[in-house]
């Protein structure tokens, strides 16, 4: 392993803001199931996630633009939170948090509506049909999200796969999911919503390529 990314992962054990569950595999409830706004947050305001958050772009940015809300970014690659932990550090943002896990845990680490928004983020299309139902939208992702989520939480989703995208809309079609914003080439005209034109690693890279950039906001409400 490269040293720069062994130095990563050392630091991370520092890192007050990047919580790591003591086992890869979580079979027990994460100390803070329950707990984030008594415990971490220390306030009552809403909480937003970002699923496979990466490098953290969109907690962060945010974080700087919502101040009052909290938020959690979750990713498995140490090295990606490790830059995300550092500038949330150096900024001072103490509304934003990272936790290095799979996203197939995620009930282990949040309580029955604890949550009050979802973003997911340029997730892996998981392209080969075997591995649909590892797709962070599929239904067996949203049902694990339902067991956190208040009712008719946000979700948002961002993506250039339109395979996924076009998955993700029948998807939410089959579950009677109410679907409020469709946009399949997000940049196609100027971009009113600040929030939209938060830009993570991958985006960037996907549009300089050309790429259109897919967008959809649904509730989940699964019975």
């Amino acid at each position: 392993m490269p040293k720069r990314k062994l130095f990563k992962y050392a630091k991370l054990l520092e890192f007050k803001n990047v919580l790591q569950p003591a086992d890869k595999l979580v079979t027990d409830d994460f100390f803070l199931k329950g707990l984030w706004h008594k415990e971490y947050f220390r306030n009552n305001q809403p909480i937003v996630l970002e699923l496979g958050c990466g490098k953290g772009e969109y907690t962060l940015a945010l974080s700087e633009m919502y101040p009052l809300l909290n938020f959690i970014g979750i990713d498995n690659k140490g090295d990606r939170l490790y830059n995300a932990g550092k500038v949330a550090l150096d900024k001072n943002l103490t509304n934003a948090v990272f936790i290095r896990t799979q996203i197939q845990f995620i009930e282990k680490f949040f309580a029955p509506n604890e949550i009050d928004e979802i973003w997911i983020t340029f997730p892996d299309p998981q392209l080969q049909k075997p591995k649909h139902h590892k797709r962070l939208t599929s239904p067996e992702f949203l049902r694990r999200y339902k067991n956190i989520v208040k009712r008719n939480t946000i979700v948002h989703l961002k993506t250039d796969n339109t395979n996924l995208f076009e998955y993700t809309l029948n998807v939410i079609k089959e579950l009677q999911q109410e679907i409020e914003i469709v946009i399949r080439d997000l940049y196609s005209e100027p971009v009113v919503d600040p929030v939209l034109n938060i830009k993570t690693h991958y985006e960037k890279l996907f549009s300089n390529k050309g790429a259109k950039i897919n967008y959809l906001k649904f509730r989940l409400n699964i019975t």
